[in-house]
């Protein structure tokens, strides 16, 4: 195995080592439950069946075939197997992304983890790691196809109509798509500023790329009607963008938190990419600062973003380092090496050696214990675990954060009052229950609005004390969570 071929395999297994891990998160579980009943019905959820607050309701969501991808891992392989799903989109993503990257190999290789380290607070097994994988796959696509091969761009409009029944994040399609079409733009309008040469001439040169992009983007447009509720499903990220609730409470709606360890990788990243930018000896493209600036203001404002960014970055920062590294690299002396064969042999003992602790290190992940164990501390098992035995009366009020779980493990003899499907219950019924859960006034009136009988909330939940107050009995408690049931004279 020669050293690039070693540091190849090195820099992909440790990807994936890094990215097996449990990947069950708190929304996993009404992904879950809906390629669950698609499954059991024979057909796809066009109405919501499972919550109290929107039964009935129109339920329109990109994600479908993710959902149906995810159950059907979790049915044949458990939870080994969507963790190992998970970690295999990951590599994927940092896989195609090592292939267009620029530079000396181990600058490319230092790079490549500091990015994918920075997307760890993306990855889960939800309908988004495929946006990862698919956001990865067009970046590559349109910085060969542009420079290289045009034939490459033809499949942008195929994993599109892909894409957009896989995960609302096909918007980050056109938004690369967008940073490309920007840099051309920028590139004429810089040049008719400049009044350096001929307009026209300019146009010529530039003619081909835009017709290519225009093309594609026309193409992906198309692409987008592909799916079960047709072109409805353009308005679907807007929808989502515009709750206010999402941006207010939801954790990776909001912006980073420098004080987590697991965060800063990204700002490493970025003032990594500045240095860069500034000692680079050549000028950065129009279209790489449209790209790396707007997925950088994109992460600062969510954190679910900074994954993105990670990808368009990873490009910029081992292509302006490697051309800011250049001149102290040139002419020096790489001594005597090792005879070819003895090389070999150690870049394969090497190369076992790491394949080893990789094994060591993604066992526990692959293991129904630990991933109980990780469980336990996300949601309420012991309570609904209860639940489901003594069949407190229903309907049910959830906490947010547990709502997918209620869906999991209780229905149908239980519906969700919310869950993480913020696209369905949108802002009116969000603050409805966010006012009741911090017993604003007026929660007695949601709770017999809604017929609530019994109450599933974080056992120092604000509404928890009024309960109990108002004559609500507890049937079950533990570290973690509380059940009540209603009183006689709620």
């Amino acid at each position: 195995m020669s050293f690039r071929r070693l540091v190849s395999a090195f820099v992909l297994l440790a990807v994936f080592t890094m990215a097996v891990r449990v990947s069950v998160d708190t929304d996993t579980w009404w992904h879950l439950r809906a390629g669950a009943w698609m499954v059991e019905h024979q057909q796809l959820l066009r109405t919501d069946p499972f919550s109290l607050t929107r039964q009935g309701q129109p339920w329109i969501y990109p994600g479908w075939l993710a959902q149906l991808i995810l159950y059907g891992v979790y049915a044949a392989l458990g939870y080994a197997g969507l963790n190992l799903l998970t970690a295999l989109m990951v590599t994927m993503a940092f896989g195609v992304i090592w292939s267009i990257l620029e530079g000396p190999l181990l600058l490319r290789a230092a790079v490549t983890l500091l990015a994918a380290t920075a997307s760890g607070v993306y990855w889960s097994a939800r309908p988004q790691i495929f946006t990862l994988t698919l956001a990865a796959v067009f970046l590559v696509l349109l910085e060969s196809g542009l420079t290289g091969d045009r034939r490459r761009l033809a499949l942008l409009p195929l994993l599109m109509a892909l894409w957009v029944n896989l995960h609302g994040g096909f918007i980050v399609g056109f938004l690369i798509l967008g940073g490309y079409l920007g840099g051309e733009l920028i590139e004429l309008v810089s040049h008719a500023l400049r009044r350096s040469g001929s307009l026209r001439d300019q146009i010529g040169r530039q003619r081909d790329r835009l017709v290519a992009l225009g093309s594609v983007t026309a193409g992906c447009v198309a692409a987008l009607g592909l799916n079960p509720h047709g072109f409805r499903m353009l308005a679907y990220p807007l929808q989502t963008v515009s709750i206010g609730v999402l941006q207010d409470y939801i954790q990776e709606w909001q912006s980073p938190n420098f004080h987590r360890l697991e965060v800063q990788p990204f700002l490493w990243m970025l003032l990594l990419l500045l240095v860069a930018f500034a000692a680079s000896p050549r000028r950065p493209r129009p279209a790489e600062l449209v790209l790396v600036s707007g997925f950088a203001y994109m992460a600062l404002l969510a954190g679910r973003n900074i994954a993105l960014f990670s990808l368009v970055g990873a490009v910029s920062l081992a292509r302006h380092g490697g051309l800011a590294l250049e001149p102290m690299l040139t002419g020096r002396s790489r001594g005597r090496e090792l005879p070819l064969a003895w090389r070999r042999r150690i870049n394969m003992g090497l190369f076992f050696l790491f394949a080893l602790a990789a094994l060591l290190k993604i066992s526990p992940p692959l293991s129904r214990s630990v991933n109980k164990a990780a469980i336990r501390e996300q949601v309420p098992v012991g309570a609904v675990d209860y639940i489901r035995a003594r069949r407190p009366p229903a309907p049910l009020f959830n906490s947010y954060n547990w709502g997918g779980y209620v869906l999991w493990a209780l229905y149908p003899e239980y519906f969700s009052f919310v869950d993480g499907r913020t696209d369905l219950f949108d802002d009116q019924i969000l603050t409805e229950y966010l006012d009741t859960w911090r017993a604003a006034q007026g929660w007695q009136e949601t709770l017999r609005k809604w017929g609530i009988r019994t109450v599933l909330l974080e056992r120092d939940a604000p509404l928890v004390g009024p309960l109990r107050q108002s004559g609500w009995v507890v049937l079950y408690e533990d570290s973690q969570a509380v059940v009540l049931s209603v009183g006689d004279g709620f």
